[in-house]
């Protein structure tokens, strides 16, 4: 190797002077944080079937044992479902992906090479029925007539079903939130009138075009925006073809939260009053809610929330009373996906008082609608291998079309003719639970427990009992129970604990 020969940096960031050499350096260095030394995996955090849990009963100690969720009855793995779909962009998923910038970059790019081959199909565009502001990403269309767009949409779905091997398909409408369609008699209110207003080019929303398509190849169709797709030509045509449909408007974030708040304010005695609901968001279903009749469909959705749990109180609510109840969405590029809701619930008290309630809820909406998606797919699936039959009826039957048992994912759920409409988060996920549950010989969830709650132990036969006390049990005396407690009351150490006669 060479000595070094004398060299002089020719740069302006270097200053070579009679006694020093000044130079400028900009030093980059890379900081890595360690989680744990965890490598993050893939997983369905969000999905109901996925990720939580049911209670089968108790072991022979007493204590619950719970099950995953898809463990009650044989469901599809989700690693096995194969997608297709239609968008009017033409940008395939990975171009798509980055445009909404709602995965970490990292993620992204790990992501890329397989999401870049898939393409939507070629969707409908009507410009009325969706924000003005949406026209700048609609160049992937399907030409024609109403009629000519509902048989390409059909011969999609039997192209997909036959070139993917497919025993079934399952149509999911994730797509823009459209005004709403107004009911006309002689236009949508049969399926008869419905498909003459196709036929001869009448107004028809393009996700009604959807349904109307899936349920003549006999694909469950759902709909996951707010508006009414399913006008009562297409639950009609559902019931002629025995066909599932569902909706409306996937519950995601504040909604959610709203039916579980407003359901434990209530179900408490507390008489809530004021639901002040603002929202803002930066995504492409922020910019199309930015216009007026675009937000009316949300606003229904969202405001019809509260309604069976104010009338389950009569105690609070007289006839007719309900509380005031507005709700605000506003767009703001800058946040994107990552919508933040506030929340103000006022409710009245006892002697004249009142309490306040303020939320603040940033929330991911894509990733948070991403595995209602899953569970909506998963378990419209399930219900399509599930009959009934009874002793009065021995014919097996199917659940009805309209497929209420859908409704703890859904915003406004749609119901057969009469059916009462829940809302209450909690007993729309008894429901699910319960129905599987009986499809496998299991009792109905009740939460009684009451093998613990009865004075002398209710044990199985040839289990040891707990001794009894005899005489009352003093403070002192009393033995330390499982929560640590000594018979202490209300933490006053003085206080001497209640006397309890045992047997």
């Amino acid at each position: 190797m060479k000595a070094a020969a004398e060299f002089v940096v020719e740069s302006p960031d270097v200053v070579y002077g009679p006694e020093a050499i000044e130079a400028q350096y900009e030093y980059r260095t890379t900081g890595v944080s360690r989680e744990g030394g965890v490598l993050k995996e893939a997983n369905y955090y969000g999905s109901l079937t996925q990720a939580s849990t049911v209670s089968l009963g108790l072991d022979a100690e007493g204590q619950e044992v719970f099950v995953p969720f898809s463990a009650l009855l044989p469901m599809v793995a989700p690693n096995d479902l194969v997608f297709d779909g239609w968008d009017i962009s033409s940008l395939n998923l990975a171009e798509a992906m980055r445009r909404a910038q709602v995965l970490d970059w990292g993620l992204q790019e790990q992501l890329w090479p397989h999401m870049e081959p898939l393409r939507p199909r070629p969707s409908i565009y009507i410009p009325e029925f969706i924000a003005a502001n949406q026209s700048v990403r609609a160049d992937n269309l399907i030409p024609g007539t109403r009629a000519q767009q509902l048989e390409q949409i059909r011969r999609d779905i039997c192209d997909f079903r036959s070139k993917a091997g497919l025993d079934k398909v399952i149509v999911l409408w994730t797509a823009n939130t459209e005004r709403f369609c107004e009911v006309v008699p002689g236009l949508n209110d049969t399926a008869e009138n419905l498909l003459r207003t196709i036929e001869v080019g009448l107004e028809v929303s393009p996700s009604t075009l959807f349904a109307v398509a899936s349920i003549l190849e006999g694909c469950a169709f759902l709909n996951g925006s707010p508006q009414n797709t399913l006008v009562p030509g297409a639950l009609e045509l559902a019931w002629q073809r025995r066909v599932f449909v569902g909706g409306d408007d996937f519950k995601s974030g504040q909604t959610k939260v709203k039916s579980v708040l407003v359901d434990f304010l209530i179900g408490s005695g507390l008489k809530t009053m004021s639901i002040v609901s603002y929202n803002h968001l930066g995504n492409n279903d922020g910019q199309n809610l930015s216009a007026p009749p675009q937000f009316r469909s949300k606003e229904v959705s969202k405001s019809s929330v509260v309604d069976d749990m104010v009338q389950s109180n009569p105690v609070l609510y007289a006839p007719g009373e309900e509380p005031n109840h507005c709700v605000v969405i506003k767009y703001v590029p800058y946040v994107g996906d990552s919508k933040r809701a506030l929340d103000e619930y006022t409710s009245e008290l006892m002697m004249g008082g009142t309490n306040t309630l303020v939320l603040h809820n940033t929330c991911e909406d894509s990733l948070l609608a991403a595995p209602i998606m899953l569970d909506l797919v998963l378990l419209t699936e399930l219900c399509q291998r599930v009959s009934f039959c009874t002793d009065a009826d021995p014919e097996p039957q199917s659940f009805h079309p309209v497929l209420s048992l859908l409704s703890f994912l859904f915003k406004a759920p749609l119901v057969p003719p009469g059916s009462p409409v829940v809302n209450a988060l909690f007993r729309q996920r008894s429901c699910i639970e319960n129905i599987l549950r009986a499809c496998v010989g299991l009792p109905p969830q009740n939460h009684m427990l009451l093998e613990h709650k009865m004075e002398r132990p209710c044990l199985r036969q040839g289990q040891p009992v707990a001794p009894a006390y005899a005489g009352p049990c003093k403070k002192g005396s009393a033995p330390t129970a499982p929560n640590g407690c000594v018979g202490d009351a209300n933490g006053h150490t003085k206080a001497e604990a209640p006397q309890m006669l045992t047997t």
